[in-house]
């Protein structure tokens, strides 16, 4: 069953009422850099190509991501966050200011290196390798402890609160117990894109937001049809003791489990570039109308919206208003 449509009237006046949206996200920040160059021949020494160094670019991932997806979508963002004592820290923390991001709390741990994800890319995009410098142990002591009072600080000033879990240490049971205690506090929803070793951490939460092969994993199931989809769906989401499930399902689009309405809606992309922190800008999306006051229906039609607009750029990007109003508006109209 599909969901029903979203009025193109409706997506404007969510979408302009995101600048006075306040979301605090909270999780696993990270660097992504890139090396380009170009690849003309095979190395004599192994079989492997030889790239000629071009350019470098580096951009904030991650949480940082996901708050970067918030701000560039018109709403404002708080990150909390852990990152080491080094270059990249400092690369991290200057690319998030530039994105107009509050750093609300950003811990650092002279014992853990910044997560930094290095790819080798071609002049194409075609990706040859990929090096990640990471301390994935979870956080504790007075670094945990900094980041529950940065929690409850923060979240008693948000709309919605996002928890970024990429299994890098900052996302402990007691940093979830203090978000969803918080949120209950306030009122406010809690959205998680989750990690499968975490998924006992989630319960109580509003929405999680599993791709399909996560929710394959937790429910030991597979998904061939939307009829599969939507019974791992309730499976999943009485694995997890949450309220909602949206799932992603790459090019056959998402799937919404909610007490007001379940169904499905298209893959929306025309041509994917790449598909790397897409899941950033769904959720992020999600977060940003729930807090303007959408429905779950009306806050997955604009995720999913947004995510066919991000994996149509290189690397983990980020949408505009204005591409998001476009693209609702072509749907519309079609």
């Amino acid at each position: 069953m599909q969901l029903p449509p979203l009025a193109s009237d409706r997506a404007t006046q969510l979408v302009f009422a995101f600048p006075g949206v306040h979301i605090l996200v909270v999780g696993d920040a990270m660097l992504d850099t890139f090396i380009v160059g170009r690849v003309t021949r095979i190395s004599p020494e192994a079989p492997v190509p030889i790239v000629a160094f071009d350019h470098q670019t580096q951009r904030i991932g991650g949480a940082a991501n996901v708050a970067h997806n918030v701000t560039a979508l018109g709403g404002h963002a708080t990150l909390i966050a852990v990152m080491g004592q080094d270059d990249n820290s400092t690369t991290l923390m200057r690319g998030c200011r530039d994105a107009g991001i509050e750093t609300g709390f950003i811990a650092t741990d002279s014992e853990r290196v910044t997560t930094t994800k290095v790819r080798i890319v071609t002049e194409r995009n075609q990706q040859v390798a990929r090096v990640d410098y990471e301390s994935d142990a979870e956080i504790s002591g007075d670094v945990e402890h900094g980041i529950l009072q940065a929690v409850e600080k923060y979240g008693a000033e948000s709309a919605a609160i996002v928890v970024s879990d990429y299994l890098k240490g900052c996302v402990t049971r007691r940093v979830m117990e203090a978000v969803i205690d918080t949120a209950k506090t306030t009122g406010i929803p809690v959205l998680v894109d989750p990690k499968i070793p975490h998924i006992d951490y989630y319960a109580g939460t509003t929405m999680v937001t599993p791709n399909h092969h996560e929710a394959e994993a937790a429910t030991h199931s597979r998904i061939r049809s939307t009829t599969d989809a939507r019974l791992v769906a309730h499976a999943f989401r009485d694995r997890v003791h949450c309220e909602s499930i949206l799932m992603t399902r790459g090019d056959q689009g998402i799937w919404l489990l909610a007490n007001e309405a379940e169904g499905h809606l298209p893959a929306l992309a025309r041509e994917v570039a790449d598909v790397t922190g897409a899941g950033d800008t769904v959720i992020a999306a999600l977060a940003l109308a729930m807090g303007a006051g959408a429905s779950m229906v009306e806050a997955a039609h604009l995720a999913n919206q947004a995510a066919s607009i991000s994996v149509g750029k290189f690397g983990a990007a980020t949408v505009s208003p204005s591409e998001l109003l476009r693209a609702v508006s072509i749907t519309a109209d079609a």
